[in-house]
């Protein structure tokens, strides 16, 4: 049976992450705003958490509704059949979020919709299930645009950016999903060697590997919030983690240097937990002495930008990177996400594609330098220009129709519940990093931890509190 599905992801990601969906044989699918619908059944909804790259939460709409007050929430809720989802032994938790002027506080909001779980059981059985913060048994998620109510199941539990790899970070990493999505707009998928000249903890090193060998993202993760659902189906669950059929070797090879050696020696205990030593290497060198290897390649790198990571000589660390594309690496793309136009200007090169893309809550740029070795005329002549300005006119003509078709769907400024475009952003709570440490070695054998028993320091850490989380993604990840 099919029903209804969302998939969260970060702005400007949501056409990636459409085509990924595609790729997985969902239906129905409608881009939003960070937010990607589509219809599936529950093999999908599984697949979705494993495989996605660019998701960063699944979750299960379970009742649309309208409502002007928190009372008309509670009466709401209270009318869902609560034993398919939950009973008295079992604990819950509530995350909100709320942009209406009719609801002016979303832990009100969180409030009433426990009250309404609790009140449920407590009438029928004269018992109810405990509220829990953390590794909740059903983690509720009621999202309130105007007079529009959306309350669903979150199938995730933790954010899915984090796979479950990194074992320690340098500060403000990549989010991993911003990091593969990058890789994916970039249209690389291992046809040739690629280059992180600043790869900092080596997020964009280990996605690309894991794009280029097409191993699911979720094959490193502890679990998710739907193997603590009534229905869940861990015989249907184990088939779709232990299929690797779809993996395969790659051929050529993933350098990430940094001039940092304590990044260096993090990204390499990353690399090594992920496996993938094999095609990734790991080295200390500056930009500043880079040298491309003989092969074909292409650069994706996400430099420093002088908010969260400062630079001495901000300005002149995006002239020399300008400087070593223009003299050194004449041959392939190189892909740069970065926040400032100062800096961007200091490169010194006409980039070819401009896309928006948010990094937290920074609305930065990923750009596209096309290198060449000779003259631009002859460049030109070869039709390469002209065939990315084609390509990209054809893209803009194909969103400007998709949005047409999206405004035409019903009545101007009538409301739509989890796909409102209105003005009012999608949220979501933020996340806290958290470290574990497993034994040294290569991830040589799949095989899912569900009898072992974690120490506390091991166990994912939830951000405490009841959170702001709805179809958006989090404006900053610690």
């Amino acid at each position: 049976m099919e029903f209804e599905l969302i998939a969260k992801t970060f702005q400007g990601l949501e056409e990636v992450l459409a085509a990924e969906l595609t790729a997985l044989g969902a239906t129905g699918i409608e881009i939003g705003r960070r937010m990607v619908a589509f219809t599936g059944d529950k093999e999908m909804m599984y697949r979705a958490n494993f495989s996605l790259r660019t998701a960063i939460r699944i979750l299960k709409p379970i009742k649309h509704f309208r409502a002007r007050t928190a009372d008309e929430v509670y009466e709401q809720v209270k009318n869902i059949e609560w034993e398919k989802f939950l009973d008295e032994k079992k604990s819950f938790a509530v995350d909100a979020v709320v942009f209406s002027n009719e609801f002016r506080h979303s832990k009100f909001v969180a409030y009433r919709v426990k009250d309404a779980v609790a009140d449920y059981f407590r009438e029928k059985t004269g018992e109810r299930p405990s509220v829990k913060l953390n590794n909740a048994d059903l983690q509720l998620n009621i999202h309130i645009a105007g007079e529009e109510c959306t309350l669903s199941l979150d199938s995730s539990g933790e954010s899915l950016h984090r796979r479950g790899y990194r074992q320690e970070a340098m500060e403000a990493p990549l989010n991993e999903v911003l990091a593969a999505g990058m890789i994916l707009m970039s249209g690389w998928r291992g046809e040739c060697d690629l280059i992180d000249p600043m790869c900092g903890s080596g997020t964009i090193p280990i996605e690309a590997a894991l794009i280029a060998r097409n191993i699911a993202p979720g094959v490193f993760r502890k679990e998710y919030a739907f193997e603590k659902w009534n229905d869940f189906d861990e015989a249907l669950f184990d088939r779709i983690y232990n299929d690797d059929s779809m993996e395969h070797e790659f051929a050529g090879k993933i350098y990430g240097y940094d001039n940092n050696r304590q990044a260096v020696e993090i990204a390499t205990r990353n690399v090594k937990a992920a496996g993938l030593s094999k095609d990734i290497e790991i080295g200390l060198r500056d930009f500043a002495d880079f040298q491309p290897p003989e092969r074909k390649s292409i650069i994706i790198s996400n430099p420093p930008y002088g908010e969260r990571i400062s630079a001495d000589d901000l300005l002149g660390l995006y002239a020399m990177i300008g400087n070593r594309l223009k003299n050194v690496f004449k041959q392939g793309d190189a892909w740069i996400l970065s926040y400032r136009e100062e800096c961007f200007a200091k490169i010194g090169l006409k980039p070819s594609v401009k896309i928006p893309l948010y990094n937290g809550a920074l609305e930065c740029e990923f750009r596209k330098y096309q290198l060449f070795d000779g003259k631009y005329k002859e460049f030109r002549s070869a039709g390469k220009e002209l065939k990315e300005r084609r390509q990209r006119r054809e893209k803009g003509e194909k969103r400007e129709e998709r949005e047409r078709r999206y405004d035409n769907r019903r009545p101007r400024g009538e409301k739509t519940g989890f796909r409102n475009r209105a003005d009012k952003p999608w949220n979501a709570e933020p996340a806290k990093e958290w470290k574990r440490n497993p034994k040294e070695g290569e991830m040589t054998e799949r095989r899912r931890p569900f009898n072992r028993e974690y120490t506390d320091e091991e166990k994912p850490k939830r951000y405490s509190g009841i959170q702001a989380m709805s179809f958006d993604t989090p404006k900053s990840e610690d």
